[in-house]
């Protein structure tokens, strides 16, 4: 019998979800804090820097990650890190810390209760 476990690899060796999530409601969502143009920034940070494809970064487009008060969120997997940004500079940090280095940038990480 063979460990599949260990012969087993990863796609991707992270990926990076942004919640872009829109409510029309008046409640609180991290479209309203601009999600959609970190979002492209990051995703053009990635490719620059040559991180993007196969064996390592993904950026992803995420639907409602339900963690709207901490907003705007984004989460990179398999690490399952949670990250709350302000702006462009503190994305920059995320890709060049924990997407290409492999460092949690501990300054912009989401309190874990924070929910919706």
């Amino acid at each position: 019998m063979t460990d599949t476990t260990s012969s087993r690899s990863s796609y991707y060796e992270r990926h990076i979800f942004f919640c872009l999530n829109e409510r029309n409601n008046g409640e609180e969502c991290c479209a309203q804090h601009r999600a959609q143009e970190a979002f492209d920034h990051c995703k053009g940070r990635v490719r620059a820097a040559g991180l993007a494809g196969p064996g390592k970064v993904r950026v992803n487009k995420a639907g409602c990650l339900d963690r709207c008060a901490g907003g705007p969120i984004a989460v990179v997997y398999p690490e399952a890190v949670w990250y709350t940004y302000v702006d462009l500079q503190d994305v920059d940090d995320i890709v060049e810390s924990h997407l290409k280095n492999g460092i949690v940038v501990e300054r912009l990480l989401t309190p874990a209760s924070v929910g919706r």
